[in-house]
């Protein structure tokens, strides 16, 4: 299994893989990342890394990736945002492997945590995590502000 870090010149795959969890999670209509901002906030402003693992030289899957802040570790935190494998190569371990790699780099790093939230229907992906003895935090809600309200908010 191979592995590569994300290059500017990936944008358009990046996307690609962005659309298709988009479309498993049944959220595409809220897909407004463009090439363009994708570029502007991964490569231009480093706000985020995209992992790709290959097979046979074809990008397969793709996690990305960005630091989080824990003032009770009083350290840097990895945040997986997205974790996604293409259908026709999920049952093969790629998934497991990019986690195994993320938390490579996370250790490499010196973060003290890997961390990533599940949509609360994703069966299969809760029981993948929870067979790598990942933690499900129940006492945590998430919260978000976006759009209209977060302008609202900001004035």
């Amino acid at each position: 299994m191979e592995f590569r870090i994300a290059e500017r010149k990936d944008c358009a795959l990046i996307l690609s893989f962005i659309k298709e969890l988009a479309k498993y999670e049944h959220l595409e209509n809220e897909v407004v990342a463009t090439e363009k901002l994708l570029e502007e906030w991964i490569f231009d402003k480093n706000k985020a890394e995209v992992l790709f693992v290959l097979e046979e030289g074809k990008e397969v899957g793709f996690a990305l990736y960005f630091h989080n802040f824990s003032t009770f570790l009083g350290r840097a935190g990895i945040h997986l945002e997205d974790l996604f494998v293409l259908p026709e190569y999920r049952g093969k371990g790629y998934g497991k492997a990019i986690l195994k790699k993320l938390a490579q780099i996370t250790v490499q790093r010196g973060c003290g945590r890997l961390e990533w939230c599940c949509l609360d229907w994703n069966t299969p992906s809760i029981n993948f995590y929870e067979s790598l003895k990942a933690k499900p935090l129940s006492e945590w809600m998430i919260f978000r502000v976006t759009g209209d309200t977060l302008n609202e908010l900001a004035k």
